[in-house]
């Protein structure tokens, strides 16, 4: 292997999953960015190269350049790097487009660097990028993205995630309209204060999906991936969100709910042949709408982040 140079593949992800709102999160296949990232003799951060979507060059306004500058200042190093971004995930679109860039120069420059940081201290860099985009620093989208398949957020400071493991018939349907939605602005519209029944009945839904997960258990999975905290106010910014979810439910999804902070709309399925049909059906919702949009197929991607 070229050691002065990487190419590697950033995957979309999941975050939230229904009840799990800023702790629960998992990895997609079938979606993601690629960058390049190069040694140079000169110190500092580069972008030399971005196709796919308008974004800064410069390093201290960029998602990937701010991680990378957070790893960069942590290892003092007498030299840089320079990074090819192929923005492959819309911006805005929910499915962890910034927290895709985040963690691809970071685990890019720890290759090239032959590891010295473990995937929990590229989580905390990646967090530093993550933050210029949705102004907290969180890691339910970054977390899957590096670990692969389902991770859990113990906690931020100090930063400890939890690999849960992946049924191995699960499948992911996205459906992303063509609309954006900030993250930062997604925050804003939720209450400071929910009521103590519906915390009880959001911390036993993640308890028994964390518990599904680990037993294998789809018909407990099924049950727990509901939101009674978030989502009923989200929603709200997501054209069409009920007749897709009940379009969903409907053929047979095991739960359907809001990929981040939205637009994109994921349902989790068994199997490969009912996730095609539920694909099938949102599609066939949406054309109805004259609003643009895509569908991806995806098995859970238990692998993360990953050199091409």
């Amino acid at each position: 292997m070229n050691t002065d140079s990487i190419k590697i593949f950033a995957p979309a992800t999941v975050a939230n999953v229904s009840c799990g709102f800023d702790v629960l999160g998992f990895c997609l296949d079938t979606i993601g960015d690629e960058m390049v990232i190069r040694k140079t003799s000169q110190k500092g951060i580069f972008i030399s190269k971005i196709e796919g979507y308008d974004l800064p060059f410069e390093a201290e306004k960029n998602v990937a350049g701010v991680s990378a500058l957070a790893l960069l200042k942590d290892a003092q190093l007498d030299h840089g790097f320079e990074l090819e971004i192929y923005k492959n995930i819309k911006p805005g679109s929910g499915v962890g487009s910034s927290a895709a860039s985040a963690v691809g120069s970071v685990f890019g420059m720890n290759e090239l660097l032959g590891r010295p940081y473990n995937k929990t201290q590229l989580t905390n860099f990646a967090m530093k990028g993550e933050a210029l985009a949705s102004k907290c620093e969180h890691a339910d989208n970054i977390a899957p993205a590096i670990f692969g398949g389902f991770t859990l957020v113990k906690s931020v400071a100090p930063l400890e995630i939890l690999q849960l493991p992946t049924p191995k018939d699960l499948f992911a349907v996205i459906i992303h309209p063509q609309i954006e939605i900030k993250t930062a602005e997604a925050r804003a519209i939720l209450p400071k204060n929910i009521a103590l029944q519906d915390a009880i009945t959001q911390w036993s839904n993640v308890g028994s999906l964390v518990h599904a997960l680990h037993t294998n258990d789809y018909e407990l999975l099924s049950k727990s991936l509901i939101d009674v905290v978030v989502e009923p106010f989200r929603s709200q910014l997501i054209p069409h969100f009920d007749a897709v979810r009940q379009s969903a439910l409907g053929h047979g999804a095991l739960g359907c709910g809001i990929s981040g902070s939205g637009p994109s709309i994921f349902s989790l399925c068994f199997g490969n042949e009912n996730a095609q049909s539920v694909a099938k059906a949102i599609k066939n919702i949406y054309f109805e709408t004259g609003i643009s949009f895509e569908v991806y197929v995806s098995k859970i991607n238990t692998e993360g982040i990953k050199i091409l």
